[in-house]
């Protein structure tokens, strides 16, 4: 049986997510905090396996106690529960802990496949959710345009070459590798050539 808590200040969404839940044979709803000051009350004497948590409460947010009741209670598995789909609040939840995000407007599907995988410690992302984060990861990957020249140094330094062996391959000088190579770095904001296949690999300009 997997024990399910809620921690959100809106009574009508805490009773429409337990009306959703009350028939689930393998589900026990234990009951609802409206507060971080009440939920932090419940945590002391009783811990569920799962904890639906509001990002926004009356006297703090979620995003903070998720990491707070991560690093207390371990064992209990969080997830985020907002109405904001919003890149910054899904990341932020993540970051603290949570294993899933689930919206408000979930279907009773979507909730007690996210409550199933949360209580095993995997991690739940709804399709709309997930299709937020890749939006706003492709937004912030840097537009990389690379020369013929470069894209041939770069699939040489991915196969580990020297400057000396790629300039023999290519039929080029070593310096003008070389020339190619400091390019690469800078168009990539690379630290160095490990760093630099990184972010290869990061932005797919490389593959394996």
């Amino acid at each position: 049986m997997i024990k399910v808590f809620i921690t959100d200040d809106h009574y009508m969404v805490v009773e429409g997510i337990r009306s959703l839940l009350i028939n689930e044979k393998d589900i026990d709803f234990i009951g609802s905090a409206s507060t971080v000051a009440s939920c932090r009350a419940f945590l002391k004497n009783q811990q569920p396996d799962v904890l639906l948590l509001d990002i926004n409460l009356p006297d703090g947010n979620g995003i903070d106690l998720c990491k707070e009741i991560r690093e207390l209670y371990p064992q209990i598995f969080i997830l985020g529960l907002s109405t904001f789909n919003q890149a910054s609040y899904i990341k932020d939840m993540m970051n603290n802990g949570a294993s899933g995000y689930v919206l408000k407007n979930a279907t009773q599907k979507e909730l007690t496949e996210a409550i199933h995988l949360a209580s095993i410690g995997k991690t739940y992302m709804a399709y709309e959710v997930a299709k937020t984060l890749h939006t706003a990861e492709k937004q912030q990957s840097p537009e990389i345009v690379l020369g013929r020249r470069e894209k041939d140094v770069l699939d040489l330094i991915k196969e580990g070459f020297t400057n000396a062996e790629m300039a023999d391959k290519l039929n080029l000088s070593v310096n003008t590798v070389d020339t190619y190579r400091k390019s690469l770095l800078a168009k990539l904001n690379a630290k160095n050539t490990a760093d630099l296949v990184r972010l290869a690999f990061k932005y797919k300009l490389i593959s394996d």
